[in-house]
Formats: structure tokens, sequence, C-alpha cells
């Protein structure tokens, strides 16, 4: 590419999902070559990072928010984990599963409840993700439930009688153990995905897939 051309090249942008997914995001891509210094300085209260050699940006979001700024077109792409992918349902293409951050959405509660699951009965499902419980229940089980969402820990949900059973992630199981629980049904896997705007996928397209092809070769 000519200088000319790269210094008229428009700026690739990235939503990261705060916390470890960002940082194994931002590892990933140092391997191929897209790194950004400026975000190593944990003091600064800057919010848009930039990288102008590679003409690449990112900025820290809210996992429920990336797939917003995905959409709409604020980021070309984003990395955020499956779980708020299927729970947000916003437009975007799904293009590379990251292979980290690996987890289940399950459905768990005491073993008791083993037999209403299995027999279809009507339940009462605590759950942070009400959109993925009930596409479970209604669409994949076609069972009747009350979905009751959550933004705390789910866990007491069956524990006080809120409900008879969670739809959670699940990563060890431990928590569930200390308090009674179990894994009942496993609803999906889960982990982090990188996601692209369906225009920056056009507009865009040969670095993104480029970038797309780096990063396959890696993992």
């Amino acid at each position: 590419m000519s200088e000319e051309n790269k210094n008229t090249e428009r700026y690739l942008t990235f939503a990261l999902t705060k916390g470890r997914l960002a940082e194994k995001t931002l590892a990933l891509l140092g391997k191929v070559g897209i790194d950004c210094t400026e975000m190593e300085d944990k003091s600064s209260r800057k919010l848009i990072f930039v990288n102008e050699e590679k003409k690449v940006r990112f900025f820290l979001a809210k996992g429920p928010d990336v797939p917003t700024y995905v959409e709409y077109g604020v980021a070309d792409i984003g990395v955020v984990g499956k779980d708020t992918i299927l729970e947000e349902g916003r437009r975007a293409f799904e293009v590379l599963d990251l292979g980290f951050g690996k987890c289940r959405m399950c459905v768990c509660g005491p073993e008791s409840v083993r037999e209403k699951l299995e027999h279809h009965e009507m339940i009462r499902v605590a759950s942070k993700y009400p959109e993925i419980a009930r596409d479970y229940f209604h669409n994949v089980k076609h069972q009747t439930v009350d979905i009751i969402k959550l933004n705390g820990s789910v866990e007491l949900g069956p524990i006080v009688g809120l409900s008879d059973v969670i739809v959670d992630i699940v990563e060890t199981g431990s928590t569930l153990r200390e308090n009674g629980l179990t894994v009942l049904e496993e609803i999906c896997p889960l982990s982090a995905r990188m996601i692209v705007n369906q225009v920056s996928m056009r507009m865009e397209h040969e670095r993104i897939r480029k970038l797309i092809n780096e990063l396959k070769e890696l993992i």
C-alpha cells in the first residue's frame, strides 16, 4: 500500500468488553501485530485509544453494550461473550470463536426438580438472561414456564423459593454445589466471539477478512 493510500485509510474501530475479555483480546491481537500501547497505562482516563500506524482504535464497554455499538456502526468489530450475543439479539455477523472465556449456559436447580423438567411441567425460572431462557424453554423444549428476571445472585432463586430452577452461566459448578444445586440441562457452550458490523464487512472486507484469517491461524 502506498503512503498516500495509507494516510487516507479509515480507522478500524474495535469495541472490547471490559475486564478479562479485553485483556485476552489485546494479547491475541498483539500476536498478529495489532497493539495499542496507550491502553497499557492503567491510570489513563482516555475513553478511546488509537494506534496511528495500524489505523485502528479501541474503546472499552460493558458487555451488553458491545453488540449495540457494532450494530449501529460505531464499532466495526466487537469482542463479547456468546451469552451477550444471544441475550441482546443485535444485528451483526458473528465471524470467529476466539476460544477463551469458555463456559456453559445451563438450567440449574435442586435434583428434585429434574422430574418436572423431564415431564415439561409448569415451572418458574429465574435468570439474568430472560431472552435466552425464554428461547430455550419456549422454542427448544416447548415447555410453558414463568420467567423471572434477576440481576444479582440467581442461585438464591431456588433456595428461597422464588423459582424452581435458574438459567445461568456455569464455569466450574462449585457455587452450585455449595448451595445444593446442580446442572440439570445444558443449553449451549459459551466463549468469547468476534462480531462485525454488517456494513463494515462489505466496506472493509479485505482488512477484516485478513484479520480473521490471521487470528484463525493462531487459534
